[in-house]
C-alpha cells in the first residue's frame, strides 16, 4: 500500500484559501485590464437579462392584453435586439475570458517547468515522474477553470443574483418573500451536495493519480512486461485500477444527478406557490397578468446562477487543491544553487583539487569517506573500484548534482560552491553508460539546443568519434529523424552519439562514466581510436572496467567502500599487488573465459 500511496495526490484542502488565492490572482495582474472588461460585459449581460421579463410584462399588458398588434411588432424587434446584444456580448466575454485563462496557464506553466529545471537530481530521486508530470499538466489545466469560467463568472452570477432580488422586490414584494420561502430548501440541498461531492471529488483524484502513475511506469517498461509475458498480469491490474476510478466517476455523477432535479423541483415548487398566491391577486386587481408572467421568468432566472455557483464552489475546490500541490512545488528550494555575486572562470586549464571530501546521500550514511587527491592539467585520470565503491558519485559532486558535506573541491584554485552552477558546468564534459537520445533529429541530439553549434561543427564531431560510418545509413544524414529514447538506433551508436554530443560542446575537462562498457569490441575500437585525439590537452577523469582505457591513464585512483586505498601508474599499482592487482586478475580472467588471447599469459599481461 505504501508504494501505491508513493504516486498519489495530497488530500483536498480547504474550498478557499486566502493566502493561495491572493499568489493565484497575481498571476492575473499583467491581464487586469482583460478582467475589468470581462467583469464589465457580464454586468452588460445581467443587465440584458433582468430587461427580458420586463420586456415581456410591457408586452403582455400593454400590447397584447389591449389588442395593440402595432406596437407588439416593435416591442418584438425590441426583445430580439436585445437577445442578439446579449449574445454578442456574451460571445466576447467568454472568448476574453478563456484568452486570459490560457494566458495565465501559459504563465503558470512556464514557471513550473522553469523551476523544475533548477532543482537538483536529488529531489527528482524522491519524487516520481508520473507526479511532476500531473502537477505541469493535470494541476495547471485545472486551474484554466477557475481563471476562465470562474474568478469572472462568479462575479457575474453574484450580480445577476442582486439584480434578479431587486426586480422581485420591485415587482411585488409579498410574492418575493413567498419565493424566498423555499430558499432554505435549496441551501440544505447545496449544503449537502457540497459535501458528498467533496469526499468523491477526492476519490475521484487519488484514482486518476494511481492510474497516471501506473500508466507511465508500465508503458515505459513495457520491454521488462513483455520479456517476461506479463502482459495478462499487467493488464489485470490496470483493468482493477481503471475500474475503481470508474467507480469513483459513477459516484460524482450519482450526486450531480440528484442534485439538479432537487433544484429543479425546488424551484417548481416556488412556481407553484407563485401561480396559486399570484392567481388570487390578479384577481384582486394587485397584480396584473404581465407582472406575474414576468415574476415567474425573473424566479426560473433566480435559480439558474445558484446551481452555476453551486459548480463553481466545486472548481473553486479542485483549484485551491491544484494550487497547493504547485505551489509547494514552486516552494520547493533548488537544494544546490549559485552563490550570491558568484565569481566566474573564464578560462579553464582543469587542475582538480579533492580534499579531504565526505559524502553521503542520507544522513551518515557515508558513499565517500575522507577523498584527497589532485588531477593536474591534461591529465587523464581513471578511478576503479567495484560496484558500490563512490566513483559515479564522485563525478555526479564535480557537476554538482549533489553537495558534499565536509572536505573541499577546486576547480582551478576556485571552490566549486563558490562558481555559478552554468559556468562550473560550460568548462565540463560527461559521457555516462546510460545514454538518453531526445526524439527529434541527430543534429538535435548533439548541440541540445545550442544554436551556437553549427551544423559543420555537428558533423566534425559526428566524425571524430567514428559516428559518420553509421551516418550513410541515414537518408538525412544528420538530420534523420530520431524517435523517443533513440529506438531507431543501437546501442553502440547511442554511445557514439553522446560521445560527440560531449566534443561538440568542447569542454575543458572531460568525465567518462563507464562510457564504453555496453559496447560491442568494434564500436568500442571507434571509441578508442577517437579517445587518444579526444583526450589529448585535455583534463580528463575516467571511470572504466575495460583494461585499455584504464592502462592509458596518467593516474589511476582506487576506490574501496568510498575510501582511497591505492593511487598510482598502472605498472606501479600492479607490483603492489593490493586492491588493483586482484580488479585486474578478475576482469582478465572474465574476459579470458569469453575469449582467450592466443599466446598470452598474465605474466605478459603484467609485465606490459
Amino acid at each position: 500500500m505504501a508504494a501505491e500511496n508513493y504516486h498519489e495526490e495530497e488530500a483536498l484542502g480547504k474550498a478557499y484559501d486566502a493566502r493561495l488565492m491572493k499568489r493565484l490572482l497575481a498571476y492575473i495582474r499583467p491581464y487586469r485590464w482583460a478582467v475589468v472588461v470581462a467583469a464589465a460585459l457580464l454586468l452588460i449581460i445581467s443587465l440584458l437579462q433582468v430587461a427580458s421579463p420586463y420586456l415581456i410584462q410591457v408586452a403582455i399588458d400593454d400590447y397584447i392584453t389591449p389588442g395593440d398588434a402595432g406596437g407588439l411588432s416593435l416591442l418584438t424587434l425590441a426583445f430580439i435586439g436585445v437577445l442578439i446584444l446579449s449574445s454578442a456580448v456574451r460571445f466576447f466575454q467568454t472568448w476574453l475570458t478563456a484568452w486570459l485563462g490560457q494566458k495565465v496557464l501559459h504563465d503558470i506553466r512556464s514557471q513550473v517547468f522553469g523551476h523544475l529545471q533548477k532543482l537538483h537530481l536529488g529531489f527528482f530521486d524522491k519524487n516520481p515522474v508520473g507526479r511532476l508530470l500531473t502537477r505541469v499538466t493535470g494541476d495547471v489545466n485545472t486551474l484554466n477553470e477557475m481563471f476562465s469560467s470562474g474568478v469572472v463568472t462568479i462575479i457575474g452570477d453574484i450580480f445577476t443574483l442582486f439584480l434578479i432580488v431587486a426586480a422581485l422586490l420591485y415587482y411585488n414584494w409579498q410574492l418575493a418573500l413567498i419565493t424566498f420561502t423555499v430558499v432554505p430548501l435549496l441551501v440544505g440541498a447545496t449544503f449537502v451536495f457540497r459535501a458528498r461531492v467533496r469526499n468523491v471529488y477526492r476519490e475521484v483524484r487519488l484514482k486518476l493519480a494511481r492510474l497516471n502513475a501506473f500508466l507511465q511506469e508500465h508503458i515505459t517498461g513495457m520491454k521488462v512486461v513483455q520479456l517476461f509475458n506479463r502482459e495478462d498480469g499487467t493488464f489485470s491490474k490496470f483493468d482493477e485500477i481503471n475500474q475503481a476510478l470508474r467507480a469513483a466517476h459513477f459516484r460524482s455523477i450519482y450526486y450531480y444527478a440528484t442534485f439538479f432535479p432537487v433544484v429543479e423541483i425546488i424551484g417548481t415548487l416556488s412556481i407553484a406557490l407563485l401561480l396559486y398566491f399570484g392567481g388570487f391577486r390578479i384577481e384582486s386587481g394587485d397584480l396584473t397578468f404581465g407582472e406575474l408572467v414576468a415574476f415567474i421568468t425573473l424566479v426560473e432566472m433566480f435559480y439558474r446562477p445558484i446551481r452555476d455557483l453551486s459548480e463553481k464552489y466545486n472548481i473553486l475546490q479542485a483549484s485551491m487543491a491544484s494550487s497547493e500541490r504547485i505551489f509547494d512545488l514552486l516552494d520547493t528550494e533548488p537544494g544546490i544553487s549559485s552563490p550570491p555575486g558568484p565569481r566566474k572562470l573564464e578560462s579553464c586549464s582543469g587542475r582538480i583539487e579533492i580534499e579531504n571530501l565526505w559524502f553521503a546521500y542520507n544522513d551518515q550514511d557515508w558513499v565517500l569517506k575522507d577523498v584527497s587527491f589532485t588531477v593536474e592539467p591534461g591529465q587523464k585520470v581513471a578511478i576503479v573500484g567495484a560496484t558500490g565503491a563512490g566513483k559515479t558519485s564522485l563525478i555526479s559532486l564535480l557537476y554538482r548534482f549533489y553537495d558534499f558535506q565536509k572536505g573541499s573541491i577546486k576547480l582551478d584554485g576556485h571552490s566549486l560552491k563558490d562558481l555559478p552552477i552554468d559556468n562550473l558546468r560550460s568548462h565540463l564534459g560527461l559521457v555516462l553508460q546510460d545514454v538518453f537520445v531526445f526524439s527529434g533529429d541527430i543534429a538535435g541530439n548533439v548541440r541540445l539546443r545550442n544554436e551556437a553549434i553549427s551544423d559543420e561543427r555537428v558533423k566534425e564531431a559526428l566524425r571524430r568519434v567514428g559516428f559518420n560510418r553509421f551516418l550513410s545509413r541515414f537518408k538525412d544524414g544528420i538530420h534523420a529523424e530520431v524517435r523517443e529514447r533513440g529506438t531507431t538506433m543501437s546501442t553502440g551508436q547511442k554511445q557514439l552519439l553522446s560521445f560527440a554530443r560531449a566534443l561538440a560542446f568542447d569542454p575543458d575537462v572531460l568525465m567518462l562514466d563507464e562510457a564504453t562498457s555496453s559496447v560491442d569490441t568494434e564500436t568500442e575500437k571507434l571509441i578508442q581510436t577517437a579517445l587518444d585525439e579526444l583526450l589529448k590537452d585535455r583534463t580528463s577523469i575516467i571511470i572504466a572496467h575495460r583494461l585499455s582505457t584504464i592502462e592509458k591513464a596518467d593516474k589511476i585512483i582506487v576506490l574501496h567502500h568510498g575510501e582511497l586505498r591505492e593511487s598510482g601508474g598502472h605498472d606501479e599499482l600492479m607490483r603492489r599487488e593490493g586492491i588493483y592487482h586482484k580488479l585486474y586478475q578478475l576482469q582478465y580472467r572474465k574476459q579470458a573465459s569469453v575469449q582467450p588471447p592466443a599466446g598470452a599469459g598474465l605474466e605478459r599481461r603484467v609485465s606490459r
